[in-house]
């Protein structure tokens, strides 16, 4: 034995007192100085966050000065305003009265991508048709770089409303999707339904109904192929049918 040690029942009592307080101290120590320190926010996370409150506060500006052009053009098209339904019902046929509606959709919803790429192209598109007057005002030789550039994005046109109309569809999974992980409410599929509804059976674009068409087209083709599943086929198929029930009808 080594020297100095207790021993019998006094030793075991010292011991087990030892054990009681180096527990104790260490339970101290980990009071005091927890193993994980809070997480500090460095400059590059800071800068993040700066940067992602500014682009939500962009994609706010963008959507709020869509809603007053198209308030105003609206304005334009139906200037006597009346609190009447047969007004209301003809408010509804302007291409101008869905984009108000659209926006005021987006406006204070979770930031959507996708949502602000009609607003872009339609600017451009309205941006490019009042360059080429101002151009023409000026003479038919001025400036011929810009004239080619607006000659090629003219000639672009119909695809760009095709994409305008694609995007404007697969919008509506996105709000379902969106409602599904919190970061929409419970009203918004069902407003912007009614919206894409308006799209479908507009008058002046009927880019909608062709790429829904379309999309049905390809979908139909490609689950008719020999080695396209059967459950995928069927699942296909009473998708197409359940979209073609909620369509509505066009005169």
């Amino acid at each position: 034995m080594l020297p100095g040690r207790p021993r019998g029942p006094a030793g075991s009592d010292a011991r087990r007192h030892l054990r009681s307080a180096a527990r104790e101290a260490a339970a101290g120590l980990g009071a005091a100085r927890p193993w994980r320190t809070p997480r500090r926010t460095g400059p590059c996370r800071a800068a993040a966050e700066r940067w992602l409150h500014e682009a939500a506060s962009f994609y706010q500006r963008a959507l709020l000065a869509n809603a007053l052009t198209s308030a105003l053009r609206l304005h334009q098209r139906l200037p006597h305003f009346q609190l009447s339904r047969a007004f209301l019902a003809q408010a509804l046929l302007e291409d101008s009265c869905h984009y108000l509606l659209y926006s005021l959709i987006f406006v204070n919803s979770y930031p959507v991508t996708m949502s602000i790429f009609p607003v872009l192209l339609f600017s451009l598109l309205h941006a490019a048709t009042y360059t080429k007057k101002v151009l023409d005002a000026r003479g038919s030789n001025s400036l011929p770089f810009l004239r080619n550039l607006l000659e090629k994005l003219n000639a672009n046109q119909q695809n760009i409303l095709k994409f305008i109309a694609c995007n404007e569809i697969f919008l509506m999974p996105a709000t379902v999707f969106m409602l599904f992980s919190g970061q929409g409410s419970l009203l918004q599929p069902f407003i912007y339904y009614r919206f894409l509804t308006l799209r479908y059976s507009s008058r002046r674009n009927p880019y909608c109904r062709t790429l829904f068409t379309e999309l049905r087209i390809v979908v139909e083709h490609l689950i008719m192929k020999p080695s396209c599943p059967v459950f995928v086929r069927r699942l296909c198929l009473s998708s197409i049918s359940f979209i073609s029930r909620l369509a509505p009808t066009v005169a």
